[in-house]
């Protein structure tokens, strides 16, 4: 199943079962934000479609936004906690074993800019597979780590969700305003 496909099955179940949205949306961001299944599953797109479908349902922003939030925090402390317990033996698991480059960029990352790095990767694919099983990895001080992705975590939940709403917003905008005059 392609990504696209992936994503509009869950909208469309979401926008018909709303009481699923923040469990569903919880699943989702975690598994966004852990390690290895981010890069089997990506799932932000699945999450800006149901931003959008806020505009027009009943789905209320802040429970789905919790639950993102935690969700992508969880998934970034679960991964921080396997590199803190698997250190360099990770290596030798996939995708570092095949792609070494994800975990020394990812290092190097956090070698620059320190904790500021776990809030700057959450905002990008590779570096958010990667940066907190790195963080684990080089030991980086526990309440730092859990300060940054915790913040970037419903930042970039909000961030997500929002994209979605926004993008609906203007596309029925352009609609209503624009492409609607035009075909008439």
């Amino acid at each position: 199943m392609s990504l696209e496909e992936f994503s509009r099955q869950v909208i469309e179940f979401v926008r018909v079962h709303e009481a699923w949205a923040a469990p569903i949306v919880f699943a989702l961001a975690f598994a966004e934000s852990l390690a290895f299944v981010s890069l089997i599953l990506p799932s932000w797109a699945a999450l800006v479609g149901i931003g959008a479908l806020m505009k027009g349902s009943g789905l209320e922003l802040v429970p789905v936004w919790l639950a993102a939030g935690i969700g992508a925090a969880l998934g970034d402390w679960l991964s921080y906690w396997i590199g803190a317990k698997c250190k360099r033996s990770i290596i030798r698991a996939w995708p570092f074993s095949r792609y070494p480059d994800l975990l020394r960029r990812a290092e190097a990352f956090i070698k620059r800019w320190g904790v500021p790095a776990i809030f700057i990767g959450r905002f990008s694919g590779p570096l958010r597979a990667s940066v907190p099983i790195a963080a684990g990895i080089l030991n980086m001080s526990y309440w730092p780590f859990q300060l940054a992705n915790f913040s970037s975590a419903f930042v970039w939940a909000a961030v997500l969700l929002m994209l979605g709403d926004v993008g609906a917003t203007i596309t029925t905008w352009l609609w209503d305003h624009v492409l609607a005059k035009l075909w008439t």
